[in-house]
């Protein structure tokens, strides 16, 4: 198995560029959770780009406001992004990577914007077709499962599940320091038989990987089993995983606010919630999705994390921490290390498929 932390050293020091201008709330979240993520790491620096008159208010000595004129909405079409706002401040955090000012761009706009304007700047990695979406969700092991693709790319070929699996197993070995992170097909069901032909040429394609040390491939999951922690790592079509994510966000804040409503009225509920509540306080803070909030856009030449666009301070605190830890622990050269010992795995006989930037909302 490929252990590219061999290959590795961390950076001294890590410079952030958000977009603070990006999302639904813009300033208001974007700045207060600049705040706290500087008095949570010490040796962190950000630069804060966006309109000046707008991010007057803060001052830091560790942040510089980079100016940007526009701002991507988030239903802008990504042509008009890309080509039309060229000075907007999504744009313009993305080139603070590129000319190397910054480790990683973290951004709360438009996903399909932000893929396109990504993919056009910082191009993607030699051996990869198509970058991912990389988000985590929570499992009933009190961990998460990383699930990619989430939303790029709706239609894929059995060799972008490759990739994916490629991608998502050193984006987790970065994270958590797990050199071997078991890899999860997500299928209709555990037995090689069943499935698409794309799912059972890509299920070859991953034991074949594993044949050679590239991958640690467990084999088909089902849906249950991300939650279920069954594997660290599911790879799936960008349709699927937007569903996923989707219903998974819906069902949690339904638990969540079902129980509040049951244990808020009446004596026996009262005297219930009482008992209940370090239970009850427990599992909410498992479902709350703020937690697992920051997705890298995994496959291009530099760190590029996606928050949700209605990300409130806690939220957007997650995703700035989870760039950190990711440009931290070198996971740009993670990548270049596995997608090297795996190319001739990786390597297409046809054409590649152009990107699919179609702007699913994660």
């Amino acid at each position: 198995m490929v252990t590219p932390s061999e290959s590795v050293s961390a950076p001294s020091a890590i410079t952030l560029a958000v977009d603070c201008m990006g999302g639904d709330h813009g300033p208001r979240v974007t700045l207060a959770a600049c705040e706290a993520f500087l008095e949570r790491h010490a040796e962190a620096s950000l630069l804060l780009v966006g309109a000046p008159a707008a991010l007057a208010g803060f001052s830091h000595p560790r942040a510089r406001v980079v100016p940007a004129s526009e701002v991507v909405g988030m239903d802008d079409p990504v042509e008009v992004a890309l080509r039309k706002k060229k000075d907007s401040s999504m744009r313009v955090a993305i080139q603070q990577v590129k000319d190397g000012a910054a480790q990683a761009a973290v951004s709360a706009g438009n996903t399909g914007a932000l893929m396109a304007i990504a993919r056009y700047l910082l191009k993607t990695l030699d051996g990869i077709d198509r970058p991912a979406i990389a988000p985590q969700l929570p499992n009933r092991k009190g961990g998460a499962t990383t699930v990619l693709d989430l939303g790029a790319n709706v239609d894929c070929d059995a060799e972008d599940l490759l990739q994916f699996a490629v991608l998502g197993s050193a984006l987790v070995s970065a994270l958590t320091g797990n050199e071997s992170p078991t890899v999860g097909l997500l299928n209709v069901g555990e037995e090689a038989i069943k499935g698409s032909e794309t799912i059972k040429k890509a299920s070859q394609l991953l034991r074949k990987a594993a044949n050679s040390g590239d991958l640690n491939f467990y084999g088909n999951v089902e849906g249950n089993d991300i939650f279920k922690g069954t594997t660290d790592i599911v790879v799936c079509d960008g349709f699927v995983g937007n569903v996923t994510l989707k219903a998974t966000e819906g069902v949690a804040s339904m638990i969540v606010d079902f129980l509040r409503v049951e244990y808020s009225s009446g004596i026996w509920s009262k005297l219930a919630a009482i008992v209940s509540y370090p239970v009850l306080k427990a599992l909410k803070r498992r479902l709350d999705h703020r937690r697992y909030n920051g997705a890298a856009l995994l496959g291009l030449r530099g760190l590029v994390f996606k928050s949700h666009g209605s990300a409130d301070e806690v939220a957007f605190g997650h995703a700035l921490d989870r760039a950190y830890d990711a440009a931290r622990n070198n996971l740009l050269d993670r990548v270049r290390a596995r997608i090297a010992h795996a190319a001739p795995l990786l390597a297409r006989q046809e054409q590649a498929t152009p990107v699919d930037t179609a702007a699913l909302h994660v």
